[in-house]
């Protein structure tokens, strides 16, 4: 059975910093792309940031580049989001997401969450101003 389990969210002031984990299980972790997505409240769901385990590559949405970084330990199956320099805009809530590649329309660079496969259940992330 697949599994993606996050952890790592909370409450933090703006300008902080927070460290997502998801811990997958149930699949070869290197033939998988895992990606972050989020929803805030009232909003679609929206990719966040993705890594290709099969070669080492990462993207970001333009509203994160800079401020986080995605990556991976192999050895315990776990895919990091390491997010700093936190806003307000940030708060939602963020899931981990498997699929074959990583799940972005490369022509027009949005995420694209039906090319998903698996879905985790989310962790709630807080920015207070």
């Amino acid at each position: 059975e697949v599994q993606l389990v996050e952890s790592g969210g909370g409450l933090v002031q703006a300008g902080g910093s927070l460290r997502l984990s998801c811990a997958a299980s149930g699949f070869t972790f290197g033939n998988v792309a895992i990606a972050w997505f989020r929803q805030a409240p009232g909003k679609e769901r929206e990719g966040v940031s993705c890594f290709s385990s099969s070669d080492g590559t990462t993207y970001y949405t333009n509203s994160v580049k800079g401020r986080f970084t995605i990556s991976s330990e192999n050895a315990k199956n776990t895919v990091y989001l390491q997010m700093n320099s936190l806003k307000p805009e940030d708060t939602a809530v963020y899931y981990c997401a498997a699929a074959l590649r990583c799940p972005i329309n490369w022509a027009s660079l949005k995420f694209i969450a039906t090319m998903v496969d698996y879905w985790g259940k989310g962790t709630l992330v807080t920015v207070s101003s």
